[in-house]
């Protein structure tokens, strides 16, 4: 297509320009995925948090919500982007401060000034290695988001106790 017209265009002999419309199509995906709804195995393998297994549309009825604040109220927009983005920051830093031992959600919760972070903890630290990076981490995200924070992890003795159900 390109070549011919080329051709057309650079030809000496061709005055008029001679376009051409094609139509090109895929295969359309039928797949019929909702997000925050978990597909079932085969084999009932996968398995859930009450949190995970809970639908998005239950949250606020069945679940309560991953972020305390107070910058959805009415009128305030001023803040809103900034502290989503220190979510994030606050859920990927905890995430890679204790890799494989946070065993549900991140919840933070803004009282005030202060920043409260909590999540369910496996007991496969040792107790002087767990208060060391409650430790540091309180510092950095201190020093990160400008204000104080509190981290109150919970130790889980079984992993699979925070199993709710398989999918």
């Amino acid at each position: 297509m390109l070549g011919r017209l080329s051709c057309l265009l650079l030809s000496p002999t061709s005055h008029a320009l001679k376009v051409e419309r094609h139509l090109h199509i895929s295969s359309a995906l039928l797949k019929n995925s909702k997000s925050g709804v978990v597909r079932r195995t085969r084999n009932m393998s996968q398995p859930l948090t009450y949190e995970q297994a809970k639908k998005p549309h239950q949250i606020g009825v069945l679940k309560s919500w991953n972020s305390w604040n107070s910058i959805n109220l009415h009128e305030e927009t001023e803040y809103t982007g900034v502290v989503t983005w220190h979510d994030a920051l606050i859920r990927l830093f905890i995430l890679g401060t204790f890799p494989t031992h946070v065993l549900s959600e991140v919840i933070i919760k803004r009282q005030a000034n202060m920043v409260h972070i909590s999540f369910l903890l496996s007991n496969r630290l040792s107790a002087t290695e767990i208060y060391f990076l409650i430790g540091y981490a309180e510092q950095m995200l201190s020093m990160l988001l400008r204000s104080p924070v509190k981290i109150e992890p919970r130790m889980v003795l079984d992993p699979k106790d925070v199993i709710f159900r398989y999918v």
